[in-house]
């Protein structure tokens, strides 16, 4: 169990796919002016993280290494996680028609979004079996929504914050980013 808990934190806090491997800082500064709408697109990566692992670890263990494509690898993840999202995209337009709408080209991107991939990839690098896997996924799934609220909440603060001339508008989502990333370091000691 403490394995599962330690992979788990480790791949949301100590290793956070935003502030800490830098990946996915698209969505992560273009979805993040509300809270609602960066709380969807952290849902729905969510979903496509924790699928795309599901899918594409027994993909490349059961199907392309006995085979020997694993230099296909990056293809097939790709190919997996468009159809993916072609899924979550098809539901979100029949039920949630409204953050559809509002996520716009952001939704079609998660197929682009390097954290999908990156997370499909550390999974088979670090060479964990499935459950830890689906932890890890779940895990980095976490932390990329929560660096999503996060940074929504502190773009609502800037809104209402007097700043200087030379720093407004994107200047200071870069410098807030920069901080978030620095205070997340701090976790660097949590788990080895």
């Amino acid at each position: 169990m403490s394995d599962v808990l330690s992979i788990f934190i480790k791949s949301m806090l100590v290793d956070n796919v935003v502030f800490i491997q830098y990946l996915a800082i698209c969505p992560f500064i273009g979805m993040t002016s509300e809270t609602g709408k960066a709380t969807g697109m952290g849902f729905a990566t969510t979903f496509v993280i924790v699928l795309a692992t599901a899918v594409t670890w027994p993909l490349y263990k059961l199907i392309m290494v006995p085979l020997g494509l694993q230099f296909l690898q990056t293809l097939f993840f790709i190919l997996v996680i468009a159809s993916l999202v072609q899924l979550v995209e098809f539901y979100l337009k029949k039920s949630a028609p409204g953050l559809y709408s509002s996520m716009g080209i952001f939704l079609s991107l998660i197929t682009t979004n390097c954290a999908v991939l990156g997370v499909t990839i550390n999974c088979i690098s670090k060479e964990y079996n499935y459950g830890q896997s689906i932890i890890y996924a779940l895990g980095s799934a976490a932390g990329f929504l929560l660096s999503m609220i996060i940074m929504s909440g502190v773009r609502s603060k800037l809104k209402i914050a007097r700043v200087p001339k030379a720093f407004a508008g994107t200047p200071i989502l870069y410098v807030a980013a920069g901080l978030l990333s620095l205070a997340f370091l701090g976790f660097k000691g949590l788990i080895k």
